[in-house]
């Protein structure tokens, strides 16, 4: 009920009409949905379901019916002179039917019980595991949108600028300031910002489709993908789903080590047959006969050449597996948040050099413009300028984007959103 609550509210969120916006949460949300390992969680309940009714089938009484017709080659003869008593036939037939009941297994059924259910928590725990290790590739996909999507404002900017050069060169060519060729050079530069723009287009409507395929939600060049405010916590603590999911394969072990220590209890069934034959249970009696028997059966194994210990010691060495399994986990999660943490350190100092840059830059295109005005550069000068400083504010617009992403990187990386 909790899920489908939460599905139309992220549905309604991304559907207003004409205005569609999507956030790095949602995306999450959208995967951990609609991705198609989720269906398996499904699966596995009604594996699971089946697999509890065939064990606990054990503890219903098991319905057995036997025919049979045979020619021995010999019978028993009673070696009595004048007795009236008359030898079997060599043709014999019976029919039975037989109940059988379980009476007392020493939990082996209940322990088997939850092994199974220990299983299906273990397997559903690896499909979220899965399914949350996609999430880097979530990150990357939206923060690469997100550098289109700036990019492109960017983009709208400089073009913008270039055309109010333009007619300030014209103006300047018709009053014979500047050269007549001046306004070309701006011209063709306009001309491959429009190249810019296509490929910008290209690459967004690329990346647009393959996160929409990944979280199976059909987003389009006019979502909105907004920019997320990324706050990290460096600290040592992790909270990823592999962390629960050894834990629950230890819990599995040690369910497991219950069913092999119930393997060898004394087992009590009890049951009734009855039947149809010739003989019957009178051997002397050479008619065709009813009969029934019942009884209760006592089972023990008193000596297994050790193999449920064996058993034991097996089980007791993966539970060692896991464990070593986990240190190692923990191991290379916190060498990749180290590595992350370091990342997120060196772009932000390249951050705060990218601004220092651009206010280089803008003192010096404001010289070339001053210049350009008077004629004494050219407009090739002025566009060499420019572009630096468009370079410029692409690297920080770059830097600024690749921040976010190591944030929230790290924040996958520990198990945090």
């Amino acid at each position: 009920m909790k899920k489908l609550v939460f599905i139309l509210i992220v549905i309604k969120s991304l559907s207003v009409f004409g205005q569609q916006k999507v956030t790095l949460n949602e995306c999450y949300n959208l995967l951990e949905i609609n991705y198609p390992l989720v269906k398996q969680h499904q699966l596995l309940e009604m594996q699971n379901r089946l697999d509890n009714k065939i064990i606990s089938n054990a503890k219903l009484p098991h319905f057995n019916f036997d025919a049979q017709a045979t020619y021995l080659s010999d019978v028993v003869e009673v070696p009595i002179p004048n007795s009236n008593i008359t030898s079997l036939n060599n043709d014999q037939y019976r029919a039975t039917f037989s109940v059988h009941q379980l009476i007392y297994n020493g939990g082996l059924t209940d322990a088997s019980l939850l092994v199974k259910n220990g299983q299906l928590k273990t397997k559903q725990k690896e499909l979220d595991t899965h399914i949350y290790q996609l999430k880097k590739q979530i990150n990357q996909l939206y923060f690469s949108i997100l550098l289109t999507q700036e990019s492109f404002k960017l983009l709208e900017a400089k073009k913008n600028q270039l055309q109010s050069k333009l007619q300030e060169v014209k103006s300047g060519i018709k009053y014979g300031v500047l050269l007549p060729s001046s306004d070309s050079v701006l011209e063709a530069e306009l001309l491959k910002i429009k190249q810019q723009f296509m490929e910008v287009q290209m690459r967004k409507a690329s990346l647009i489709e393959t996160l929409s395929s990944l979280i199976g939600y059909s987003l389009t060049d006019f979502t909105e993908f907004e920019v997320p405010l990324i706050k990290t916590e460096l600290q040592n603590e992790i909270n990823r789903p592999e962390l629960a999911l050894f834990q629950l394969k230890k819990e599995e072990i040690k369910n497991y080590e219950t069913l092999i220590s119930k393997q060898n209890a004394v087992k009590i069934s009890g049951f009734a047959t009855g039947g149809y034959g010739n003989p019957g249970l009178n051997m002397l009696d050479n008619s065709f006969q009813t009969f029934y028997t019942l009884g209760v059966q006592l089972h023990w194994t008193v000596f297994d050449w050790n193999t449920n210990r064996k058993q034991q010691e097996t089980v007791a060495i993966g539970k060692d597996i896991i464990e070593n399994e986990r240190e190692i986990f923990k191991l290379n999660t916190h060498i990749e948040l180290d590595k992350q943490q370091k990342e997120i350190e060196k772009i932000s100092m390249f951050i705060n050099s990218d601004a220092q840059i651009i206010e280089l830059r803008k003192k010096v295109l404001q010289t070339i413009d001053a210049q350009l005005k008077n004629g004494v550069v050219t407009a090739s000068a002025y566009i060499t300028e420019f572009t630096n400083l468009f370079e410029a504010e692409n690297t920080l617009l770059q830097h600024t984007i690749e921040i976010q992403l190591a944030k929230a990187n790290y924040n996958t990386i520990k198990g945090e959103r």
